[in-house]
């Protein structure tokens, strides 16, 4: 079994035992007959198609790893083979679908159409519509036994769109215009990076992620040598010359920088070699290698010297731009704040507006005050009339007083009486009964007064304290007597 099945087959629900009989059957009539199963069938082996691309495990002639793109024919089929199953009959018609459903795109026609590959207007492939389109009117009647699948070369759109975004979410976050500007190979480095790919991008991945960023995304402008990402707002569509000389000086850097590093291994191996030679008392190839050594030293220093010189440039240029930049954010900053002077009119208009200000603020006091002097006119009270409402409240007050001590005056003359009532039946009592000589309104020495007779005292002590001391007030007025009389009677 194949890396390529065993991949697809570990992909979960989709490539599951008990789905397997459907997908590597003819599902093409289908299509009419139960279109759910055919949806179904069709997505399942798109997508792990799709996904084992990403891993690049698909086949392709001299084990190149496209991750972009499919080679359909007979390596495919035969990668996919199984012993049970066999190989998987539908296959071409899943090719078609995607085709017709955009998720895959023919090679060379999304590399030569100018129009956006969203737009309605793109050309596939004759023979996979003609095809299709003769099974649809019944004209050709689909195989259901034909395993062959036609060779053909299709970009997968939906890998494309990913490592697009990836890419541009990577390489957009450059705010220098000189860092923007790649020559093709490291672009291809960094895209490879950004797409989780170990391995450099193939050249078919390579122009299959340029094509669509400049294209369909307008991210990019480049040529065969290099790449610039253009920044949010650029409408530009050209390398300006700007662009190809910083894209020139970064190939030669790193043109050189491989220099370097070539001729100083080179340098370590014929020392290597010479050491060895001197060991083995081999004097010619030992003089042979420090020959070849000293040489090597002296283009490294050119080679050094001269990288040195174009990287010093280079910073100059870096600086430069950054200069550049700085210049134009100060320009539009000046101009933003001449506008805005302009709307405010100058210091002259300023000072009229806050000398306007300060009238109408000045009127708004004046009417204020107007208010406030209305109403406290309005609010003048006649004292006279005041305290003549006193006197009457006061006057009032004190017959109101008069009515009640005449009431209470009453009613301690009713209640006196009828206590000296009570006091003579008492001594006919006393009269008619034979006692030990003590009276019953006078207790023993030593015994308390008898209730009735302590609430006479209280009532005689009342009535001389009131003789003594009239009321004048009447918040001060005492008491009720009878109440007080009552309260007395019921202490003893």
């Amino acid at each position: 079994m194949s890396d390529l099945l065993n991949y697809i087959l570990a992909q979960g629900d989709q490539f599951r035992r008990a789905r397997l009989p459907s997908l590597y059957s003819d599902f093409t009539l289908q299509r009419n007959s139960n279109p759910d199963g055919f949806a179904a069938n069709t997505a399942a082996w798109i997508a792990a198609l799709s996904k084992a691309a990403q891993a690049g495990l698909l086949p392709a002639p001299g084990h190149v790893r496209d991750t972009l793109s499919i080679r359909t024919g007979e390596d495919l089929l035969r990668s996919l083979e199984t012993k049970e199953w066999g190989r998987p009959l539908a296959l071409g018609t899943v090719i078609e679908e995607a085709v017709y459903q955009r998720q895959m795109m023919p090679y060379q026609d999304f590399l030569s159409t100018n129009k956006s590959i969203y737009s309605r207007i793109w050309t596939v492939q004759p023979w996979w519509l003609l095809s299709w389109g003769l099974k649809q009117l019944g004209l050709v009647e689909p195989s259901t036994t034909s395993d062959q699948l036609p060779a053909g070369r299709f970009v997968l759109v939906h890998n494309v769109e990913e490592a697009a975004n990836k890419i541009i979410k990577h390489m957009t976050g450059q705010s220098n215009q000189v860092d923007r500007i790649y020559p093709i190979p490291r672009f291809g480095a960094e895209a490879a990076k950004v797409m989780d790919i170990h391995e450099q991008l193939t050249e078919s991945d390579l122009q299959i992620i340029l094509r669509y960023l400049a294209r369909d995304k307008s991210a990019i402008i480049y040529n065969r040598q290099i790449v610039k990402v253009k920044s949010p707002g650029d409408t530009s569509s050209a390398l300006s010359t700007q662009d190809r000389t910083i894209g020139s000086l970064k190939s030669l850097i790193a043109d050189l920088s491989g220099q370097v590093t070539l001729l100083s291994a080179k340098i370590l191996e014929f020392s290597e070699i010479a050491q060895t030679a001197v060991r083995n008392k081999n004097k010619v190839s030992a003089l042979a290698a420090l020959r070849s050594k000293k040489l090597n030293e002296t283009v490294l220093a050119q080679r050094t010297e001269t990288l040195f010189q174009v990287e010093e440039v280079y910073s100059k240029i870096e600086q430069a731009a950054d200069q550049v930049a700085m210049v134009r954010v100060m320009e539009a900053s000046a101009g933003l704040l001449r506008s805005l002077h302009a709307e405010v009119g100058g210091v002259e208009n300023v000072d009229d507006v806050m000398e306007g200000l300060g009238y109408e603020m000045s009127k708004v006091e004046e009417v204020s005050s107007a208010i406030e002097g209305g109403a406290h006119e309005q609010s003048v009270v006649d004292e006279d009339a005041v305290d003549e409402e006193l006197e009457s409240l006061v006057r009032q007050a004190k017959s109101e007083q008069e009515e009640k001590e005449a009431r209470e005056t009453q009613e301690e003359l009713n209640i006196i009486g009828e206590m000296g009532e009570f006091k003579e039946r008492e001594v006919s009592r006393r009269d008619a009964i034979p006692t030990n000589g003590t009276s019953l309104l006078q207790a023993p020495r030593g015994v308390p007064e008898a209730p009735i007779e302590a609430g006479i005292n209280a009532l005689n002590r009342l009535s001389l304290d009131e003789e003594r001391s009239p009321v004048t007030d009447v918040s001060e007025a005492p008491e009720k007597p009878a109440k007080r009389i009552l309260n007395a009677a019921s202490e003893s």
